[in-house]
């Protein structure tokens, strides 16, 4: 015991705080203690996959935003800003990250991300109402665990295991990546809740030393951070394939879940998307698009009449960012074409109800970003953008046309890595 925990234990044994002193010294001797097994590693040694190193980072965006204009409908489904009533105004964050990466050994690395991410509301056009997200019962946001996962590093040449709750290979491994603005919105796939992260297993591989092609397979709950709620998986899979210098990225996915399987009703749905990117560090443009097949995934209602039936849903988003003033100042801006249901049939049917909450059938949309970068230090960003959503009924002799307009002012960080 140190000299200084000594005299500070004879003083508040002659006040009689016996037990005050012992929690004192029991803390600094564990902080000494800590402070010679966790020292920080280095940058090189964890990224050379050093054994017994780590990295703590994180990142954290928001917003101060003021809507416009609002949709009289109140549609938009899990939208951003789909409910918020006109002239609102709020600073607000929209997500929080806290993740902590560990080589275990040169095989195997472990990986632990904490996320708070802001609610979002679901308002059906009968008036129904559902709330979702992270926010505790007194509104306050909760970091939650997003992924917990161990990776078994080439477990055959080029190709990882990776075991527990783990990004999906939908959206996040690359073309979120190439997209690079998630602190302005997230990519088209995921604007409609195609799962980012999931537990189960995967396998991502490449198919040469270098990079340029490869794939990303898993199996899923299907169900995000929550427990599975049904005998149903979720199966993912896609193959990627890069040329010049890794320029020009070409990708393709899939995706399959059966979400209910008995006699006189199959429900399910399954997503083929393309992505293609041309990327440098001056010009970056991009393309995606989707079909999403929801096999009895609406009702098409016409007086008593009703009748299950399929539904495609096409998306496509187009964007391009680029530099104005190298590392200080840059731009953005992308425009989204989507609609929920391409066999709707005006003819036969005078509505439609969806059984997926995030595929409302009744209404297309079309979104546009446009917007500026500054950033007056690496990781940091500041980022005045135009947000905007275009709403337009599919019933037959609609003319319910309106619009969501909000003014933002985003900020970004990025801390650790």
């Amino acid at each position: 015991m140190s000299s200084f925990c000594r005299i500070k234990l004879n003083t508040l044994f002659a006040k009689k705080q016996l037990l005050p002193a012992i929690a004192f010294c029991f803390a600094l001797l564990s902080c000494t203690t800590l402070k010679a097994q966790f020292t920080m590693s280095s940058d090189s040694a964890f990224n050379a996959g050093s054994p017994n190193t780590g990295r703590l980072w994180g990142y954290a965006f928001g917003d101060f935003y003021y809507k416009a204009h609002s949709d009289a409908l109140v549609r938009g489904g899990s939208n951003q800003y789909s409910g918020v009533p006109q002239k609102s105004n709020a600073f607000a964050l929209r997500r929080v990250y806290l993740g902590y990466d560990y080589n275990i050994t040169k095989k195997f690395s472990a990986e632990l991300l904490l996320a708070a991410e802001d609610n979002f509301t679901l308002t059906s056009l009968t008036g129904t109402t559902t709330t979702s997200g992270d926010l505790l019962s007194n509104n306050k946001l909760s970091f939650y665990i997003k992924l917990a996962n161990i990776r078994w590093k080439n477990i055959w040449k080029n190709t990882d295991l990776v075991v527990g709750q783990v990004s999906t290979p939908a959206f996040a491994l690359l073309s979120e990546k190439i997209w690079s603005y998630r602190s302005v919105e997230r990519t088209i796939a995921d604007i409609r809740r195609t799962p980012s992260f999931d537990l189960g297993v995967t396998l991502q591989g490449k198919f040469d030393d270098k990079g340029n092609y490869g794939y990303n397979v898993m199996v899923g709950n299907g169900n995000g951070a929550k427990p599975e709620n049904d005998k149903f998986k979720w199966f993912y899979g896609d193959v990627y394939a890069m040329f010049l210098d890794k320029k020009l990225v070409f990708d393709l996915y899939a995706d399959y879940q059966r979400m209910n399987w008995i006699d006189g009703f199959h429900h399910s749905r399954n997503m083929v998307k393309g992505f293609v990117a041309y990327t440098t560090p001056k010009i970056t443009v991009g393309v995606e698009g989707f079909i999403n097949h929801g096999k009895n995934d609406v009702v098409g209602i016409n007086g008593a009449l009703k009748d299950t039936t399929n539904a495609n849903a096409a998306g496509i988003s187009t964007y391009v960012r680029g530099s104005i003033i190298k590392n200080k100042l840059g731009f953005f801006a992308r425009f989204d074409s989507y609609n929920p249901d391409t066999k709707y049939n005006n003819s036969t049917f005078t509505k439609y109800t969806g059984f997926t909450s995030t595929y409302e059938p009744n209404n297309k949309e079309d979104f546009i970003t446009v917007g500026l970068d500054f950033t007056p230090v690496k990781n940091v960003h500041f980022m005045p953008n135009i947000w905007y959503s275009k709403y337009k009924g599919q019933q037959a002799g609609s003319s319910n046309t309106d619009h969501d307009l909000v003014y933002r002012a985003t900020f970004f960080y990025v801390f650790g890595k």
